[in-house]
């Protein structure tokens, strides 16, 4: 997988990868740190993990750690003090007639079809696009992490799904997936709207968003949430006091 780099206060073992091509830029090579996935008390570090900037993606836990390049920067939304703004409040009325059923992490058919229209759209000859039921289970499931499907539904046509994974202070955001005829009511953005009142509901005082890059046209999105903060070195602090608020992408 990579080399060992060491310990932290936790006792974690810590690998880095090998090179391997970049998930935003087609022109970079990028490498991740990753906790090693047979560490029998992940389950319990998790929640430290996410507050270290980390994500998860099947039963990895991981971090972009790139010699040349620092643009991911983690970010979470605090939930009590986040408030929709204008655009966002009209998702959240374009979607009033959508249905959301938080259900057991467990595939089924009618979610892998969407899934894969979804891939069809969004990422042709990606690789993506050729998941099987496998590669579902083992990009979105984990063997041992609390995750929950948001299911979207209009008049009970599944219509998208929020994949998010719960710990006790937070939940994080893992991936949304949608039918793309409903692109027109944002449901991405309206999948973490629903994420956030979940947390608020369940009295979990934050939603991890995963990487934000800024003026990445996948990835900028997230700096419109209200209150957005960025790990800078050890503390979470407001996205809009850094540098990278303004980040370029050279």
């Amino acid at each position: 997988m990579g080399h060992r780099t060491g310990h932290s206060p936790l006792e974690l073992r810590l690998f880095r990868t090998v090179d391997h091509e970049c998930g935003y830029f087609d022109d970079r090579l990028s490498q991740d740190l990753v906790i090693d996935p047979n560490d029998p008390a992940l389950a319990e570090r998790f929640e430290h993990a996410l507050g270290w900037g980390f994500r998860r993606s099947g039963n990895i836990v991981y971090r972009p750690d790139c010699a040349t390049c620092q643009l991911c920067r983690p970010v979470r939304i605090p939930v009590d003090t986040f408030k929709p703004n204008r655009a966002q409040r009209r998702c959240l009325q374009r979607n009033a007639n959508i249905d959301i059923r938080v259900c057991p992490a467990e595939r089924t058919d009618e979610q892998f079809s969407l899934y894969r229209k979804y891939l069809a759209s969004r990422h042709v000859d990606g690789g993506m696009d050729r998941h099987n039921e496998t590669d579902f289970d083992q990009f979105l499931i984990s063997d041992w992490t609390d995750t929950k499907f948001l299911e979207m539904r209009d008049n009970g046509k599944l219509i998208g799904v929020a994949v998010t994974d719960r710990v006790p202070d937070a939940l994080s955001a893992v991936y949304t997936f949608f039918d793309p005829e409903y692109s027109k009511n944002s449901p991405g953005t309206f999948g973490i709207l629903k994420q956030i009142e979940l947390a608020r509901d369940e009295g979990r005082p934050y939603l991890y968003l995963g990487y934000w890059i800024a003026n990445h046209p996948k990835m900028d999105y997230k700096k419109n949430f209200t209150n957005v903060e960025t790990l800078l070195g050890r503390h979470w602090v407001p996205l809009s006091d850094t540098q990278f608020w303004q980040g370029d992408m050279e």
